[in-house]
């Protein structure tokens, strides 16, 4: 599956991926999906809001158990970060097939639209939409970089985006997902453990700083003369991460986009966008009212302007304490961390019983080329999963 999956969106010149959603490299991906479970045997659905859903035993009483995750990407993202989970379910079956086990109850293997928003902008767009955290008019004329609305970009690739919009239907069918994933940081290779059971995901959002200035000359206009957001914007930058280190927090300033965008032109606009992180929502409030009313001073001083928009905002999520504490005990009690990143799991939450696997990490290197897992770590994950599915699919909820 590795082998098969590797070239999908693989960018030569970066060593990462880009695999955005409803790009070309996306829709192989989930062609790829769809053949990983036809040679299965298994029936695969796509949802209103574009998730795939690949079924085994479809027609068995009792609510679903899911797993899964996503085959998207951030730009040059790692190769493990959403497929690790998505392989590993396939194989996890697989296991369980060999060893004669079949469920008592449905069991869906899910792979997520749109989960990194590095197109779009909003991160988890499939489940949002899916749980109707995402309005889909708000969600159809969300546009990427060359101003093509999602909408569109749906359509060309042949969903019908006016279907956009919540499914209880589909959810009431889900009695528990469980994502494995593969850790973002060290916290395994700390513990020597090759699996671990999230405990909950940090409150975290994006907001988009838009400052405003005057495009003006750079070899004429006097330093006194000039309304130049640019300045406006780089102690924005060092203001955030001032602020999220006194908060115990995180901010990160990690896109950008200049107006006229001129080697020799002082910048008219400069938008950046701000991804931020914290232990707590209340400090996570702090640090967003703080670091706006610094930028909105500093912006003054240079003449410019700014506004802030949230542009998602999810808040602390603690899973499923039953069945974390369940799928610690099945595998060996597991160690149990929390995580500062977002995942589709934290959004069925505000639905149903959800919980994380994590794979370790050598690195703790995340949406990057350099991420990475061992083999051997990659192997325990799969059994610890269909460990999980066995525990949980073996009888009726």
């Amino acid at each position: 599956m590795w082998r098969s999956l590797l070239p999908l969106g693989y960018s030569r010149s970066s060593g990462g991926y880009r695999r955005f959603a409803w790009s070309k490299a996306d829709l192989a991906c989930r062609a790829w999906f769809t053949a990983q479970a036809a040679d299965r045997g298994l029936t695969v659905r796509t949802d209103r809001n574009g998730n795939q859903w690949a079924w085994w035993g479809e027609q068995l009483p009792g609510k679903a158990l899911a797993i899964g995750s996503h085959l998207d990407s951030v730009p040059d993202g790692g190769a493990f970060d959403g497929p690790l989970g998505v392989i590993s379910s396939f194989a996890a079956v697989d296991v369980l097939r060999e060893q004669g086990w079949a469920p008592a109850r449905p069991i869906a293997i899910a792979n997520f639209a749109d989960e990194e928003g590095a197109r779009f902008g909003v991160a988890c767009a499939g489940s949002r939409l899916l749980t109707g955290q995402l309005d889909p008019e708000r969600a159809r004329a969300l546009t990427d970089a060359d101003g093509v609305r999602l909408g569109d970009a749906m359509e060309a690739a042949g969903h019908d985006p006016d279907a956009l919009g919540p499914d209880d239907a589909l959810l009431d069918r889900i009695g528990q997902y469980v994502e494995l994933h593969i850790e973002q940081g060290r916290g395994l290779v700390e513990l020597e453990r090759a699996v671990g059971v999230a405990t909950s995901i940090w409150p975290h959002g994006r907001w988009r700083f838009d400052f405003g200035g005057e495009a003006n000359h750079a070899g004429t206009t006097r330093l006194e003369d000039r309304r130049d957001p640019m300045l406006s914007y780089a102690f924005t930058v060092l203001a955030a991460r001032k602020k999220a280190a006194a908060h115990g927090a995180l901010a990160t300033f990690g896109r950008i986009h200049v107006e006229p965008n001129g080697t020799n032109a002082i910048p008219s606009k400069v938008s950046a966008w701000l991804d931020g992180r914290a232990p707590s929502e209340a400090a996570l409030a702090s640090l967003l009212a703080e670091l706006e009313q610094a930028a909105r001073e500093r912006a003054e001083r240079d003449g410019a302007s700014l506004s802030v928009v949230n542009e998602s905002l999810t808040p602390i999520v603690e899973f499923d304490h039953a069945l974390r504490d369940r799928l610690a005990k099945t595998l060996e009690d597991a160690p149990v961390l929390p995580t500062g990143a977002g995942h589709d799991a934290g959004i069925l939450a505000a639905r149903i019983p959800t919980a994380m696997l994590f794979v370790r990490n050598p690195s703790g290197v995340s949406h990057s080329p350099a991420e990475q897992a061992e083999l051997a770590d990659c192997e325990v994950g799969v059994h610890a999963l269909a460990a999980a599915v066995r525990e949980l699919a073996g009888g009726g909820l």
